[in-house]
């Protein structure tokens, strides 16, 4: 079941929204609120996982709110106005409905965020027992099917808004991801961050020149702010002779 929340300054509109809620047997809605600041005080009191956000609201709008919160749930936005769409996704959305809302779009853009739950919470189900070591490999879903992958044929992962690309020794998967979710859910003695959009296996580096990342025929960007680090964790220790890093 994911717990919902509705924030929308418009009462008919939190109506609408929470009857489209209740027609829908996998979401549970928890409570509705007028504005983002409300949604603050309920986020500490209540387990939410999705949040119908609308943006233009009183006292703080959707956009800041999604600016300033830190790991927030799900957020799937309803508005009235597209010109905030780019926006929205550069700040990790699940959807974009635009009102008014038909009930085929709400339960399309529901079972995304159906999708996208139990891809996250996978790795944190209690009533699974653990096995004395952890499998090497994980599905994704690529649109209808189900992908197994294995950690050790991932070569780098490029992330893009809401949206993961698995490069892989064999082939690429694209799945509906966020690239920090699946960062947490891999091992970092094996995997580093080397730009804000993407993670490359360690094992699988060959070379490094400048600013790029040489894997297989993969040429992966690496950006200034971790460039240290990749340095630090991947090179020093490994490197011959009292060669000084720069």
């Amino acid at each position: 079941m994911i717990n919902c929340a509705i924030i929308d300054d418009e009462p008919l509109a939190r109506e609408g929204m929470a009857d489209y809620i209740r027609e829908v047997d996998f979401l549970h809605l928890v409570s509705t609120c007028e504005n983002p600041v409300e949604l603050m005080n309920l986020l500490d009191r209540h387990r939410i996982d999705l949040v119908f956000l609308d943006i233009q609201m009183p006292k703080m709008n959707g956009i800041d709110f999604l600016r300033i919160v830190q790991k927030p749930p799900m957020v799937i936005i309803t508005t009235a106005y597209p010109t905030y769409a780019l926006e929205g996704f550069q700040l990790n959305v699940l959807d974009y409905l635009l009102k008014p809302i038909t009930f085929d779009r709400f339960f399309q853009s529901a079972h995304k965020a159906k999708d996208y739950h139990q891809l996250i919470t996978r790795t944190t189900t209690a009533d699974i027992p653990k096995a004395d070591t952890e499998p090497d490999y994980f599905f994704i879903k690529c649109g209808s099917k189900y992908e197994k992958i294995h950690f050790a044929d991932i070569l780098y992962v490029q992330g893009t808004q809401n949206y993961v690309t698995l490069y892989t020794n064999k082939g690429k998967y694209l799945t509906l991801l966020y690239l920090k979710n699946l960062e947490e859910n891999l091992d970092r003695r094996s995997f580093i961050r080397v730009h804000k959009s993407y993670i490359v296996s360690i094992d699988k580096i060959e070379a490094i020149e400048g600013n790029e990342i040489f894997i297989q025929s993969h040429r992966v960007p690496m950006s200034r702010n971790y460039r240290d680090q990749v340095m630090e964790q991947v090179v020093a220790n490994k490197l011959w002779g009292k060669i000084r890093l720069g």
